[in-house]
Order: structure tokens, then C-alpha cells, then sequence
């Protein structure tokens, strides 16, 4: 009796053993949080089975089949890309909204310029300006390509502009005579020494170029910020990244632990060995961003492009009243130089004509100011830039840290026995690598290949690196000579346009000379020297102007 009472005991004991091994190699829960996930397997263990078939998960009992690995391998790319993408979408969605505003605050103030210059004229001075409006439609039309990308040197079109308008106002003044086409090319070899329009025309350069140097190159700016942004984010998963990060999100799967999440030591080493080009773009970025910043503390200050044009429309009325206030003594030295042009066929007293400019008009009462597109003043928005692009420093170099977010990824703040730590659930010993490529030699969850660098990412540093000088350039008032890039997009461009020496290089000496303190507010007027009689000034002038230019390039 007590033999049977030994034996039922036993396998009483033995039953109980049984069914407390059979409950912990028990897969149904791996099979609930695949199906979870959106998972469709051919097969799933109903428990462990011997893991010889894995390629990257522990060999030992496993719930994974080679085909659960396999597609496990596609879903942590996928997932990695998605989580990158996500990560980067703010960054993203920042550089492309306020490309646009940007964009559009400048080109309608463009369009609210001109509307109110040629409003104001027509009602002003009639007749004789819109027989002549397509000298100020072309200084518009100029100004505008200049922003949008165009081959334009800012210095040449504006003297071009006051050269046209000298003609045509000398020949409405003196329309008792015949003015030749030769005779107004006579006229505009001396525009500098007449200076017809006072120093109106010295001061709207110093103004105008400055400013739409510095709007332009901001608006590139912010497009390739906006480039390099799109295409960083688009992670590209190496054979070893994708290893890592399958053993890191699914291995717990095949351990049966499919609720374990990653230690966040461990995820932070995966997550810097997967990204540790785009970590090697963070510098350069940085500068980038620096370089920005100071490019809008220009626009908010003595470049605003906003206090430049809004004005603009007067300032050319006060050039037009110094031209017909002088109009006597402009004649006289013009008719010396040139000589006597012949009398018209029926001649009239330029006093009726003259008549018509005398009429000065005001500028807008800031009620009356054009509102924009952006809807907004240029300082606000130039302010709500400035904010955005601080947020944006270090972005790539804190990226693994933001995807290893707990919840999302990790296990965050748990008991560091309570995580997975690539083998099993307990604590992650290595130490967590620092940011960079050549940072990844030791990674202990990913193999990185130190001695080749991202090209593609490589490409972005330069086109960092490129901008960031045209930046700095724009800082201190001066444009710099560059090839139209179709990769910068809308608002990209080259300066002057020219490659080599330009044939007005010496013209645009006050453009090109550095501005001393990075603080000084209003305009330069350097540039009024370019137009003193001396000899010897202006060839040093130009001669240093072209030593600068050399040295630039």
C-alpha cells in the first residue's frame, strides 16, 4: 500500500512539473503580439522549439520560425525608417513652412511696392511718368529676379536704372530740343560727375543691396535647410543596423517575453551605431544654423528689407524733385560736355513740362500699410524664424537619444533588471558610444565601417558648408560670385552671377567691401566714394576691391 501511495505521489509531483514547464515554453503569447502588430505568419510554435534556424536571435528554445526572423528583419527596417521619419518630421515641416512665408512676405512686398510706386506716379505726375513707367516696371522686374535666382547684379541694374531715368527726365525737361540716341549716351558718361539726382541714388544702393543680399540668402537658406533636412531623414539601413535592430525590437519575441522593451543604454548604442553619419553632420549644421541666426539679426536691423522698399516710392520722388530743382545747372554741364543739341521742329518752354514734378506726394501712414501673404510684419516673422531655428541646433546628434524615447522604444525608466539587453531580460553592462562615425569603432551592437564615410551624407555636409559662407558673406553686405543650384530649389541662386572677374567689379566696391562692426546700424556709405572726382581714390578702391574678390574666391 505504501508502494502506491509512493508511486501516485510521484506522478502527482511529476504532472505538476510538467505543466509548470509546459506553461513557461508556452508561445500563445508571442502569437497574441504578432497578431498584435499586424503580423501574418504561416506558422507560429504553440511552444519553444530548438532555435538552430536563427541567424540573428539567441539559439537556444525559441517561439520564432526562420520565416517569423526573416520578416522580423523587414519590420525593424521599416519601423527604424518610420520612427527616423517621425523623429524628423517637426525639423521638416519648420524649414518648409517658413521657406514659404518667407517666399511670400517678400514677393508680395514686391508687388505691394511697385502697385504703390505706380498708384502714387500716375496720380502725381500723369502723363509724362506712364509714357516712361517701364523704366520703373524694369528696376521691379530686376529686383525681383535678383531674389528669385536670377543672373543680376544688384550694383549694375540699379546704376542702369538712374541712368535710364537721367534720359528720360533730361529729355522731358529739354523737350525743346532733339535728343539723339547718341547724345543720351553722351548724357550717361556723365551721371557721376552730374549727380543729377542729389545723393539719393548713392544711399538707395548702400540700402537696397545690402538688404535684398541679405533677404536672398536667408530664403536659400531656409531652402537648404530644407533640403538637406528631406533627404538626412530618409535613413538608409545598413546590412549590420538592421541585425542590430531586429535583435533589439524582436529577439524578446522569440524569447517568449514579446512586452520586455529594450534596455535604454542598449537601444542608445544601436540607435548611434545606425546613425552615426547623420551624427557626423551635427557640426555642420550647427554652423549653419549660427550663420542663419546672424543673418536675421540683419533683417530685423539696418538691412530690413520691409523699411527699404516701403519707403522707396518716395525716396525716387525726392530724387526726381533734386533733378528738377537742378535741372538748370544739369542742362548747362551736359550741353558743355556734349554740346548744343539740335532745336526741335516746334519749339515749347520746358516750364510746362517742368511744372509737372513739382508735386511731392507722402509715404503710407502705418495705417495704411500693405499687409502681406505671411500676414504678418517682417520683424515677427523673422523673430518666429529666429526661435525655430534655435530649436533646431544639435538635432542630429540628438536623434538617437529622441528615438530611444521611453515607451516608444525602451523601457525608459524601469528597473534596469526588467529590460532587454539583447540576450535576455536583465541589466545592459557596456557603456553607450559617443556621436560620430569614427565614435563607432567599439560599438558593441552594431558593425560600422569607420573608413567609409556616407557619401550621400557627405554631400549634405558640403552643401552645408557652402551655404553657411554665402551666410556669412550676406552678414557683412556682400554677395558672392556662385553657379545656380537646381538642388536648392525655389529662392536659389547665384549672386551676380559672375564666374570671373565682372566687367563692373570695380563699380561694386561699396557692395563688396566688409562691413567692420558686425553691430552697426543703418546704411553704409561707402559707396558714395566711387563717385568722387578724384583719380586716385577710386583706383585704390578698385583695386582693393578686386584684391578682395580674388581673395575670396
Amino acid at each position: 500500500m505504501l508502494t502506491l501511495e509512493t508511486i501516485i505521489c510521484t506522478f502527482s509531483v511529476l504532472s505538476v512539473a510538467a505543466r509548470a514547464d509546459f506553461k513557461t515554453r508556452n508561445c500563445s503569447e508571442v502569437r497574441e503580439a504578432c497578431v498584435g502588430k499586424g503580423f501574418s505568419f504561416a506558422h507560429v510554435p504553440l511552444q519553444e522549439i530548438p532555435g538552430e534556424h536563427l541567424r540573428v536571435c539567441p539559439q537556444g528554445n525559441t517561439c520564432c520560425t526562420q520565416e517569423m526572423e526573416d520578416k522580423f528583419g523587414q519590420q525593424s527596417k521599416q519601423d527604424f525608417e518610420n520612427l527616423a521619419d517621425e523623429m524628423s518630421h517637426e525639423l521638416r515641416s519648420t524649414f518648409v513652412s517658413r521657406h514659404k512665408r518667407f517666399d511670400e512676405f517678400f514677393l508680395e512686398l514686391l508687388e505691394n511696392t511697385e502697385r504703390s510706386l505706380n498708384e502714387m506716379f500716375e496720380k502725381t505726375y500723369g502723363t509724362p511718368y506712364m509714357q516712361n513707367s517701364e523704366v520703373f516696371a524694369n528696376l521691379f522686374a530686376e529686383l525681383k529676379r535678383y531674389y528669385t535666382g536670377g543672373n543680376v547684379n544688384l550694383e549694375e541694374m540699379l546704376n542702369d536704372f538712374w541712368s535710364r531715368l537721367l534720359e528720360r527726365m533730361f529729355t522731358l525737361l529739354n523737350s525743346q530740343y532733339v535728343i539723339t540716341e547718341d547724345y543720351l549716351e553722351c548724357i550717361s558718361k556723365y551721371t557721376d560727375q552730374l549727380k543729377p539726382f542729389g545723393d539719393v541714388p548713392r544711399k538707395l544702393k548702400a540700402q537696397v543691396t545690402r538688404a535684398f543680399i541679405a533677404a536672398r540668402t536667408f530664403v536659400q537658406g531656409l531652402s537648404v535647410g530644407r533640403e538637406v533636412a528631406q533627404r538626412v531623414s530618409k535613413v538608409n539601413s545598413t546590412p549590420a543596423c538592421i541585425r542590430a535592430l531586429t535583435k533589439m525590437l524582436y529577439c524578446p519575441f522569440c524569447q517568449g517575453m514579446p512586452a520586455v522593451k529594450p534596455c535604454k543604454n542598449y537601444c542608445l548604442n544601436v540607435m548611434k551605431g545606425c546613425l552615426a553619419n547623420q551624427a557626423d553632420l551635427d557640426p555642420e549644421w550647427n554652423q549653419y544654423i549660427d550663420a542663419m541666426l546672424l543673418v536675421a539679426q540683419r533683417l530685423e536691423g539696418p538691412f530690413n528689407i520691409e523699411s527699404v522698399m516701403e519707403p522707396i516710392d518716395v525716396k525716387i520722388s525726392e530724387a526726381i524733385m533734386n533733378m528738377q530743382d537742378n535741372s538748370a545747372q544739369v542742362s548747362y554741364r551736359v550741353f558743355q560736355g556734349c554740346g548744343q543739341p539740335k532745336p526741335a521742329g516746334m519749339t515749347r518752354s520746358t516750364r510746362g513740362v517742368s511744372d509737372v514734378f513739382n508735386a511731392r506726394f507722402r509715404p503710407y501712414s502705418p495705417e495704411e500699410r500693405p499687409t502681406t501673404a505671411a500676414g504678418t510684419s517682417l520683424d515677427r516673422l523673422v523673430v518666429d524664424i529666429k526661435e525655430k531655428l534655435k530649436l533646431s541646433k544639435k538635432f542630429w546628434s540628438n536623434l538617437p537619444e529622441a528615438m530611444c524615447v521611453e515607451d516608444r522604444v525602451t523601457a525608459g525608466n524601469a528597473s534596469d533588471e526588467e529590460c532587454w539587453n539583447g540576450h535576455t531580460k536583465g541589466r545592459y553592462f557596456p557603456e553607450v558610444q559617443k556621436d560620430g562615425l569614427t565614435n563607432q569603432v567599439n560599438n558593441p551592437e552594431v558593425g560600422v565601417d569607420i573608413t567609409r564615410p556616407d557619401t550621400f551624407i557627405r554631400q549634405q555636409i558640403m552643401a552645408l558648408r557652402v551655404m553657411t559662407n554665402k551666410l556669412k558673406n550676406a552678414y557683412n553686405g556682400n554677395d558672392i560670385y556662385f553657379q545656380d543650384s537646381s538642388d536648392e530649389g525655389s529662392g536659389s541662386g547665384s549672386g551676380s552671377g559672375c564666374t570671373e572677374v565682372c566687367p563692373t567689379e570695380m563699380d561694386g566696391a561699396a557692395t563688396e567691401a566688409p562691413v567692420v562692426e558686425a553691430d552697426r546700424s543703418g546704411p553704409v556709405h561707402d559707396s558714395a566714394q566711387l563717385c568722387a572726382p578724384s583719380v586716385v581714390l577710386p583706383t585704390m578702391l578698385a583695386l582693393s576691391a578686386l584684391a578682395l574678390h580674388r581673395q575670396w574666391r
